[in-house]
């Protein structure tokens, strides 16, 4: 009864069209997701000249960018840890080696299922997958609803595109057997980039 009695006045002595609080702490939500995004982006513009933001999709990262993320080395690492700890309020990407041992795990989670999600995309583009768990997410989405979206979406298989040589097969796999199809296919593709 107290909640909906402090709902009832908070929102009936608005004014009309003002405001709801609701609104407001979304919109505040909002600003520091855009300022956190820009701060974990900033690297990326500098190095890709490209435009990134909140609402940027794997499917958004032009061909060169999504090639060297795939790679998942050096250069590649720094991008991915430096958007992940923007994102997470851990300082930058620099600071990878500095952060607690708890931090660094929370961080290598949050890159391992951020580089799957670029190597599908990658394999997409070649025309290898139809679609992949995680396509229709934001990068930036992707980091801060990891601990809601990763175990589903992990869970999934990429589908295999219906053009592949191996797609009968693919379908009658088992998902022991599709996961190690697809890294195979990952690592045909990274000895291409």
């Amino acid at each position: 009864r107290g909640a909906r009695a402090l709902n009832a006045a908070l929102f009936s002595t608005r004014k009309k069209g003002a405001p709801s609080i609701v609104t407001g702490v979304i919109e505040i939500e909002k600003a520091r997701l855009n300022m956190a995004a820009r701060k974990g982006y900033r690297n990326w513009k500098s190095q890709f000249s490209e435009d990134f933001g909140p609402d940027t999709k794997a499917s958004d990262l032009s061909t060169k960018t999504l090639a060297l993320l795939a790679r998942g080395k050096e250069k590649s690492t720094f991008y991915l840890f430096d958007l992940i700890m923007n994102l997470e309020t851990l300082g930058s990407g620099f600071e990878f080696d500095d952060l607690r041992s708890s931090a660094k795990m929370a961080v290598m989670d949050r890159y391992l299922f951020l580089l799957d999600r670029i190597r599908f995309e990658y394999l997409k583009r070649l025309g290898w997958v139809a679609r992949y768990p995680g396509d229709t997410f934001s990068l930036v989405d992707l980091v801060i609803r990891f601990d809601e979206l990763a175990s589903r979406l992990q869970a999934e298989k990429p589908q295999l595109s219906k053009d592949h040589d191996a797609h009968e097969a693919f379908a009658r796999m088992n998902d022991f057997e599709k996961e190690e199809f697809i890294r195979k296919l990952i690592a045909k593709a990274l000895k291409g980039i």
